[in-house]
């Protein structure tokens, strides 16, 4: 006879066979419960961004945001995305990358959104990237070229805008082929952001057999750029790239032509230039070069020349009166035409996966009139086109002659010292 423990082992392995034999027979269908996709639910979606909407980098944020906002608030009034209205929900970081972490945190685990949005800056941004991989949650549209974002390829991080990369090269061109200029230093501030631009300004130096006749920086949130301006000085130099944000670009270009130093002064887009030009309208005539990586916002049509169609200018207007059309905020409402896209091709059954692979699959989508997006599953940098802006009664309007420039500067050699007083 068998053993009271053999008797209940077949016992056991019996019960477990009828059990599983329950489970295959057919019967009433099990009802399908839902998986939890994190920020979204019959009514909304909500997105989270942290960026700086106080301190020294503040216009940057609030302009990003505003643009932003301006889209997604005509979206949500005209019945949102497949009956959902999506709702950001923003943090000040103001431009401190320890602040952004925290910030982040909070937006993954406490607010449970769907996907991040709109961040400023390198440091604050390259801060969070560990976050976004363990989260696995995208990042959509950041207010940074920084080659960070770029390289390695991250499946989570789309960006909209061009690289600092491709903005340094495409002004180092313009300095050697148009202007024929050779003694180019490098101003930066002394962080991620700034080291990424010098890379971006050796690179392209590099291609012309080149490199700076000088580097200097200043630490980042503060005004101390004497250090930096004393060695641009003394390199002789004929142009000077600057990587910063607007106060200290400021100061720097002021100070140096208070000393008789007057080059060719070149920033990248981040350094904000609405702001710059108010801090610079008393450098009458002052060669300040900005490049930007989206249109004139004076310029932008809507897609498909469709008439009834809204502009960023236009529903900046309607919800921030009181604002200017600007470059930073136009990058800003870029980035939420991308993101509401994005949604709608990704369907009413969303997810994380399926937002990005719907990204992925944009290709020539039109953000205005003669300007066009692309994404693919290994390529998630849309935009490509650097445009310049020169500084003129400080405003920075559209440079398309390079040659006024070299009029410019052909004059100042025949007559020296004629900076500011």
């Amino acid at each position: 006879m068998p053993d009271k423990a053999g008797t209940l082992l077949h016992t056991a392995v019996f019960a477990l066979l009828a059990l599983l034999l329950a489970s295959c027979a057919p019967g009433e269908p099990q009802p399908h419960k839902p998986q939890h996709v994190p920020g979204v639910n019959d009514s909304e979606i909500r997105i989270g961004s942290s960026l700086a909407l106080s301190g020294h980098a503040e216009y940057l944020g609030i302009q990003t945001l505003r643009g932003a906002l301006a889209y997604i608030n005509h979206v949500n009034e005209t019945g949102g995305v497949h009956g959902r209205a999506i709702r950001v929900v923003a943090y000040d970081d103001a431009y401190d990358p320890s602040r952004c972490l925290v910030n982040t945190q909070r937006l993954i685990i406490e607010d449970d959104v769907f996907s991040l949005f709109c961040y400023v800056g390198t440091p604050t941004t390259v801060k969070v990237l560990p976050l976004i991989e363990q989260a696995r949650i995208p990042l959509v549209g950041i207010f940074t070229g920084a080659d960070a974002l770029r390289t390695p390829f991250n499946p989570w991080v789309i960006n909209v805008r061009a690289s600092y990369y491709q903005e340094t090269a495409a002004a180092v061109a313009h300095m050697v082929e148009n202007l024929g200029l050779s003694r180019i230093a490098v101003f930066y501030q002394y962080d991620a952001f700034g080291f990424d631009g010098l890379t971006g300004a050796e690179l392209a130096l590099q291609k012309y057999g080149l490199a700076p006749v000088a580097r200097g920086s200043y630490i980042r949130g503060t005004m101390g750029i004497e250090d930096g301006l004393e060695r641009i000085i003394r390199s002789g130099a004929q142009a000077v790239i600057m990587i910063g944000t607007y106060d200290p670009c400021a100061k720097f270009v002021h100070e140096a032509r208070r000393r008789g130093f007057d080059p060719l002064f070149y920033t990248v887009s981040f350094v904000g230039g609405e702001e710059l030009g108010r801090r610079l309208q008393n450098e009458k005539d002052a060669q300040v070069v900005l490049s930007q990586v989206v249109p004139s916002p004076a310029q932008v049509r809507p897609p498909g020349g469709d008439p009834g169609a809204p502009v960023y200018s236009e529903l900046l207007a309607k919800y921030y009166p009181s604002d200017k059309p600007n470059y930073i905020g136009l990058e800003g409402y870029f980035n939420a035409m991308v993101l509401v896209e994005g949604l709608r091709r990704a369907g009413r059954d969303l997810t994380r996966e399926g937002f990005i692979r719907a990204v992925e699959g944009m290709t020539d989508f039109p953000l205005a009139e003669s300007l066009f997006i692309s994404f693919s599953p290994k390529d998630h940098e849309g935009l490509d086109r650097i445009y310049f802006t020169k500084l003129q009664d400080g405003v920075f309007r559209m440079l398309d002659d390079w040659d006024e420039i070299a009029r410019a500067l052909a004059a100042k050699a025949r007559h020296p010292g004629g900076g500011s007083p």
